[in-house]
């Protein structure tokens, strides 16, 4: 050790040379990564690892910790540092690994791959937003369990971010909803360092980005220094004496840090320092030019300590919560059972069926009274629509509406924010206690798109409810009607889309849907009324949980095409069926309403379904036709829409663009000859 990391140097000193310098180490061996966040952040990330954030790494799990979310993703060097140091489960072995294949130290945080990073942050804004819907879930619990005396939920969430977060919509999404919901126990540090890939930041961002954010209702502090310890404290004091508000904390940084020749510039941003500016920052911090990825010991103090205060904390909590349990013992079950995803006993038999004679329902409709019977027996069910409640039926009655002054409301007003919507839903599914669902239009799935990618990347489960799923809703028009977005979903890893044929289906969609807890889940439901088809009261529900299912076979022969539908069109598949019989053409009808689902089934049953001996197959659905030949075969053919649709009554847009059972009847016809 040099002269420098002696007793000259504090432990705090040493500990945040060591976290800049296991970044840029980590970044130069990678030949790859983002060194100048890290070096600009670090004071700021010891000082709150250490001396705020209530966490233990022997416990990662323990359920009142609080929050980190590191929004600004790039900077992932800076939060492999973080977790070595205060003693995860991240080896020095996997910091030398850093970008590579195969390790725990990927360019961009993901949750569920590296102990201790409680969400996946790469897209700009995403990690922010998450953080509101971490602090959403996190009053929402203290709500349901906490009793008088027993605190057992009472944590914060902390969030750095960067220019580019605050630059994206998103962010504006969420970060309103938080004002407007006074979530007091979230505070951002923003790390204003003036740079942005392209160079300065005013070549585009000149706002005064907080007086934005006291328009939202935010409370706001200004650090003029980001090496100014004390300065650091006294802006997190006056955040945390702010229960009513989230804060906002402006943190002035110098992006490369200690670099002779790149700090300041957007050099230190994207690129390795290279190896003679990364020995020159080491001689200019009096830092060691060897060995790299160096950890003197004086550095883990400071994490030590902290270790032992919060190991006194979570072993506070377990005593408390063990009185918590003697004293309210279904609470204490009900709150593990949350943790551990067990969904209530029973709740199934709430799912109501539907009868081929009761009337005509549009799928949406249905939706919602799935929903309203459900509800009752699964209290972590909790959601809203993005200002489209009427349409999306996704109001439950007798909850009142989740507010700053209602924490114990479980229903959720959105906005017309889509993208918001989304991402706050994937930081309530992240809490494990609560099952959100969302609602909007499917044409406006596309403001979504983020969130429902980065759910599907880290296995979590939150509900879409997308209605109006075709061109069928009418008069609106091409603007309003759905024409890529089903092949668009059905293109995400992990996302299981539904789109069902009539009540029936739709029930066992909402079935699926809360019980499958690793992946999200979309249901693409109608505006129109569809009939209740006879066939799905025996059915619907293995062939839905299966994905696809014979729905009804000719009679008295074997078929000789097949027709394939979802959604509206499967009962329009029914009807030309019966006209091909009296032509004296069998035909079979499948419904598929999951792809996802389908595909994952044994060989053997997807043969059964689709023998490859019958090649004359039709795929039938108001939208691209997009990936459908991996049904029909090279042989066979796909009604589908291949513009935007039209603005017209949906009868008049079914006659237009040839789906009616005539139309469909005379395809199969031709084909068969």
């Amino acid at each position: 050790m040099s002269d420098a990391l002696t007793s000259e140097v504090t432990a705090d000193e040493t500990a945040i040379d060591t976290l800049r310098f296991l970044a840029v180490d980590m970044v130069e061996k990678a030949n790859s990564g983002h060194p100048g966040t890290p070096m600009a952040l670090a004071p700021l990330a010891v000082h709150v690892w250490t001396q705020h954030l209530r966490h233990l790494p022997d416990d990662p799990e323990w359920p009142n910790r609080d929050r980190f979310v590191l929004s600004c993703g790039h900077a992932s060097a800076l939060l492999y540092g973080l977790l070595h140091l205060a003693g995860y489960d991240l080896s020095i072995e996997e910091l030398t690994r850093f970008r590579q294949l195969g390790s725990k130290t990927p360019g961009h945080p993901e949750y569920g791959h590296t102990v201790g990073v409680e969400t996946t942050t790469s897209p700009l804004g995403q990690g922010i937003s998450n953080a509101v819907g971490l602090a959403i879930a996190e009053r929402l619990s203290a709500s349901e369990w906490n009793r008088d005396g027993f605190p057992v939920v009472d944590h914060r969430t902390w969030v750095f971010a960067s220019d580019g977060d605050l630059m994206e919509g998103v962010a504006s999404e969420a970060s309103s909803m938080a004002a407007h919901l006074g979530l007091g126990k979230l505070i951002v540090f923003w790390d204003d360092n003036h740079i942005s890939i392209d160079g300065p930041t005013e070549l585009s961002f000149t706002e005064d980005v907080l007086a934005r954010y006291a328009a939202y209702g935010w409370h706001v502090e200004r650090v003029q220094d980001g090496n100014d310890l004390d300065a650091i404290e006294k802006a997190t004091q006056a955040a945390l004496a702010e229960t009513s508000k989230p804060s906002l904390v402006a943190v002035r940084t110098v992006i490369g840090y200690g670099s002779p020749h790149k700090a300041g510039s957007h050099d230190a941003h994207g690129a390795p320092l290279g190896a003679e500016e990364t020995k020159a920052t080491k001689r200019a911090l009096g830092w060691p030019e060897e060995p790299a990825f160096l950890v003197p010991d004086a550095a883990r103090i400071p994490f030590a300590q902290a270790r032992e205060r919060n190991r006194k904390l979570v072993e506070e909590w377990r005593e408390l919560f063990g009185f918590y349990a003697a004293t309210h013992p279904e609470a204490a079950k009900d709150f593990q059972d949350r943790l551990a995803g067990r969904l209530p006993e029973g709740w199934e038999e709430a799912i109501p069926a539907f009868s081929p004679s009761d009337p005509a329902i549009a799928t949406r409709a249905a939706s919602g009274k799935v929903l309203q019977a459900v509800a009752a027996k699964l209290p972590q069910l909790v959601g809203g629509s993005a200002d489209l409640t009427p349409s999306n039926n996704t109001q439950i009655k007798g909850r009142s509406d989740f507010s700053r002054e209602n924490p114990a409301g479980r229903y959720f007003r959105f906005g017309v924010r889509e993208h918001g919507m989304g991402s706050v839903m994937n930081g309530i599914a992240l809490s494990k206690q609560w099952i959100p669902y969302g609602a909007t239009f499917l044409i406006f799935s596309e403001y979504m798109r983020p969130p429902i990618r980065l759910a599907s990347l880290m296995g979590i489960g939150p509900i879409y409810i997308y209605t109006h799923d075709s061109i069928f809703l009418g008069e609106d028009g091409p603007t309003h009607q759905p024409i890529e977005q089903l092949a668009a979903l059905r293109a995400i890893p992990g996302l299981t889309v539904l789109r069902p044929a009539d009540a029936n289906e739709t029930a066992e969609a909402w079935r699926f849907a809360i019980g499958h807890r690793s992946g999200p889940s979309v249901l693409a439901l109608s505006r129109q009324n569809l009939p209740i088809l006879a066939e799905t009261a025996e059915r619907a529900r293995e062939g839905v949980a299966r994905g696809g299912y014979v729905l009804r076979d000719p009679e008295g022969a074997a078929p000789r095409a097949i027709l394939l539908a979802t959604g509206s069109e499967v009962s329009l598949c029914l009807d030309a069926q019966k006209l091909l019989a009296e032509r004296g053409i069998p035909v079979r009808v499948v419904s598929l309403p999951s792809w996802e689902l389908f595909a994952a089934q044994p060989a053997s049953y997807r043969q059964e379904v689709l023998p490859t001996a019958i090649r004359t197959r039709l795929a039938v659905e108001a939208a691209s036709p997009f990936g459908w030949h991996r049904w029909v075969g090279d042989e066979g053919e796909i009604l589908g829409i291949e513009g935007f649709g039209a603005s017209a009554p949906a009868k008049d847009l079914a006659k237009h663009f040839g789906f009616t059972a005539e139309g469909v009847a005379a395809r199969i016809a031709r084909k068969i000859g």
